[in-house]
């Protein structure tokens, strides 16, 4: 059985929707990043980069969420997850690397700035250009990755719980989805969708 180690709130988020479309028993282990808990030694021995999430597999331990997020969808081929065609897997790679390199880390800004400077002059720079990165994003997004109805065409796909999380890291810095139409109906439909009512509020969320 697979063992999804999460945070409430964080970018664990997707790949515990993901799991949780397979229909499959897995166990969701909470390690709480505001108390500290990623950093706990027994955390760090399983990953040392002290990030979430990471799922435990019978083969070992996977971390990213791009690579759980696949390993997810081809480990349960009957749940559909996987894109058939070779150009759509490699669509789907595509995005997760755009989501994880690029947009999470123009949100990462926000409130985990020292990794990247330690002067507070310089982290409250970095933290007013967030809004401008995020919707810079969301343009590329809506105007150059997004396919629809779902992420990269009419499958449901393991990129379509990440790109989810584009939404919830705007409105965390006042940003709407409404002038990005496409953007905003996917958002809409994942809402409605079983799996991610059930994550919503394991993790406490609306």
């Amino acid at each position: 059985m697979l063992t999804l180690y999460y945070s409430k709130g964080s970018s664990a988020l997707a790949a515990h929707i993901l799991l949780e479309e397979t229909g499959a028993p897995y166990v969701a282990a909470e390690v709480s990043i505001p108390t500290g808990e990623h950093l706990a030694s027994d955390f760090l021995r399983m990953n040392p980069k002290g990030r979430i999430p990471v799922l435990d597999t019978q083969g070992g331990v996977i971390t990213e969420n791009p690579a759980i997020l696949e390993y997810i969808a081809a480990a349960h081929p009957s749940a559909n997850l996987l894109p058939h065609s070779a150009f759509a897997q490699a669509q789907a790679r595509s995005l997760c690397a755009y989501l994880c390199a690029t947009v999470h880390v123009a949100f990462g800004h926000k409130n985990r700035g020292t990794r990247w400077a330690d002067e507070a002059s310089v982290i409250a720079h970095m933290q007013r250009k967030v809004p401008q990165n995020l919707a810079t994003c969301a343009s590329y997004l809506e105007n150059h990755a997004f396919v629809g109805p779902m992420a990269i065409g009419a499958q449901y796909t393991f990129c379509d719980p990440y790109l989810f999380l584009v939404g919830r890291w705007m409105a965390a810095c006042d940003l709407s989805l409404a002038p990005y139409p496409n953007l905003n109906g996917h958002h809409a439909e994942m809402r409605t969708r079983p799996a991610t009512q059930v994550v919503l509020a394991a993790h406490g969320l609306d």
